[in-house]
């Protein structure tokens, strides 16, 4: 083949691929349209606030704006690691967090191996469907419910007194409202979990566990031998994952349920924030704070992402 020949096919190819690569445009164009929205939503309430992060570094005053406030440089992030509330938040929402991603991977995996072992398929739909409900509802009806119910008089409290008891104000006592707060996260995220691991335990291949039976394993070597260590990456991935969110206790859970009395064990670096800058109008301390957070969180998040992609092989590309 001679040279002409040779850059001939090579342009033929190179023209072919260009009209596949104009196709394929041309049939996506209704479908980039339609995400053409979502994208200037994104673009107006996520990336066009982030100029706000300007005043972390200044001394803001509202009527000077972003353009005439004064420079202060780091002097708010010296000022944040002064409050003696910061690093208690600091500590409050790792230590809720922490709570929070173990108990959520340990109750979901518990009830869905349990749910595994039932035959009735009517039985385990229905269990399914009622622990699954308390994810679709917001905290806004949920804290409702939860305040109703362990209230002073509410329908624990009620329940106490006809065995015998004293009422018990369980949401104005330290000692109990962190563990209040981190049962109901998981009791509201636990049905989610449930079904995540139910869809990689129904994902096992049924001749292991018959070539166990064969072998004399009952149940309890079944689940030890084969079903724990076939979902071991599922739960791994769920676990590193919940890593990235490390800094991310709830900030609507504990605003809805919290009250001033129980700030000392619940107080959280949303919710400091929260009464930094909005309550107290200090815009720049709050910036800061909220700042200081977000680049921890980066790399907690992108650690996570690297453990999950070693150990499990995900990517999220």
């Amino acid at each position: 083949m001679t040279n002409i020949d040779m850059n001939r096919s090579v342009y033929r190819r190179l023209k072919r691929e260009r009209r596949q690569k104009r196709a394929l445009l041309s049939d996506s164009r209704p479908l980039h349209i339609m995400l053409l929205p979502a994208v200037i939503c994104v673009f107006i309430f996520a990336y066009l606030p982030l100029a706000g992060l300007v005043m972390a570094f200044q001394n803001y005053k509202s009527l000077l704006g972003f353009f005439k406030s004064d420079f202060v440089g780091m002097e708010q992030f010296k000022y944040i690691f002064t409050i003696p509330g910061f690093w208690n938040a600091i500590r409050n929402t790792i230590i809720i967090a922490f709570f929070k991603i173990a108990l959520g991977i340990m109750v979901p995996l518990t009830i869905s191996l349990l749910l595994n072992e039932l035959s009735g398929r009517f039985f385990k739909r229905y269990v399914q469907t009622v622990i699954f409900i308390p994810f679709f509802f917001s905290w806004a009806i949920l804290g409702g419910i939860v305040l109703e119910v362990l209230g002073y008089d509410g329908i624990i409290n009620n329940a106490i007194v006809s065995l015998g008891g004293e009422r018990t104000p369980f949401l104005i006592m330290n000692k109990y409202f962190r563990a209040i707060v981190i049962s109901t996260d998981v009791w509201k995220g636990m049905g989610y979990n449930t079904v995540i691991f139910l869809a990689a335990i129904t994902n096992i291949d049924p001749t292991l566990y018959e070539a166990a039976m064969v072998d004399g394993s009952g149940r309890v070597g079944q689940l030890r031998h084969i079903t724990l260590p076939c979902i071991a990456p599922m739960i791994m991935l769920l676990t590193i994952l919940g890593l990235g969110g490390i800094l991310n206790a709830g900030f609507d859970q504990i605003f809805i349920l919290s009250n001033p009395i129980v700030n000392e064990t619940v107080d959280i670096i949303d919710t400091f924030v929260y009464r930094l800058g909005i309550v107290s109008a200090q815009y720049s301390p709050a910036a800061a704070a909220g700042l200081f957070k977000s680049a921890v969180s980066i790399f907690i998040v992108g650690g996570s992402y690297l453990l999950a992609y070693k150990f499990t092989d995900y990517r999220v590309f």
